[in-house]
């Protein structure tokens, strides 16, 4: 059952496994999520402006794929968030996945020589991510998808804190900027998640642009969106 404060809209009762604490169709009757949906916008826009810097500057093809899946992450979580159905689901959740790939191979291939590809790598990864694709779309579980995507996360920031501890340690800065980053959106999304009777609550009693400062959800899209563009170009 619906929150009281949720109402109905364009794209009709949500079908998705998962509804946050932002309002439905408080803002506008054709966005399920206003907030949740427009701070997409930090995984949209930086990341294409990076690949098209990465295709003028001829660097390697597999950049060019980090900055291309962290825009199919945003459009993905844009489109589930305003319309709250499940199809719209997977297309936020799955690219996670496949994304966090990407920055595995990336971060595993940091030290090759140009144009080489790891195809033993490659193939692990790539066999990662169907399986997880298999077993997500039979389970319909989101505490599975989630513990496989923190999972990858765990690999990449493991193999970040070594290459800016003992390889290249003048990156240190951008690359505990990244992290931290990261964490504080982490944090966030525990919050929002957590307290969100209360913060509903609090909602009530605010003008509905300082309430918007409590979407923690959106702060969530906002941090980790960050923190993921500093982490390709770290």
């Amino acid at each position: 059952m619906a929150p009281a404060a949720d109402r109905e809209g364009y794209w009709g009762p949500p079908t998705s496994t998962l509804e946050w604490c932002e309002e439905n169709y408080a803002v506008s009757y054709y966005i399920a999520e206003f907030w949740n949906t427009v701070s997409n916008l930090i995984f949209i826009l930086p990341p294409i402006y990076g690949a098209i810097q990465t295709y003028k500057d001829g660097l390697e093809k597999r950049y060019l794929a980090a900055y291309l899946c962290l825009t199919a992450v945003g459009l993905g979580s844009w489109c589930f968030h305003m319309t709250l159905k499940y199809e719209m689901q997977l297309l936020d959740e799955l690219p996670m996945i496949y994304s966090c790939c990407v920055f595995v191979y990336c971060l595993y291939e940091c030290f090759k020589y140009k144009n080489t590809v790891n195809y033993a790598l490659l193939f692990l990864l790539i066999t990662y991510s169907v399986v997880v694709s298999i077993v997500y779309l039979d389970l319909k579980e989101p505490v599975f998808h989630q513990i496989m995507y923190g999972t990858l996360v765990s690999i990449i920031v493991l193999r970040s804190v070594y290459i800016v501890l003992w390889v290249y340690p003048w990156l240190r800065g951008l690359g505990y900027t990244s992290l931290t980053v990261f964490l504080m959106g982490f944090f966030l999304w525990n919050v929002d998640n957590i307290f969100c009777d209360k913060l509903r609550a609090l909602r009530d009693k605010m003008p509905p642009v300082v309430g918007a400062v409590t979407q923690f959800h959106a702060w969530w899209h906002i941090l980790t969106g960050l923190g993921s563009y500093l982490h390709i170009l770290l």
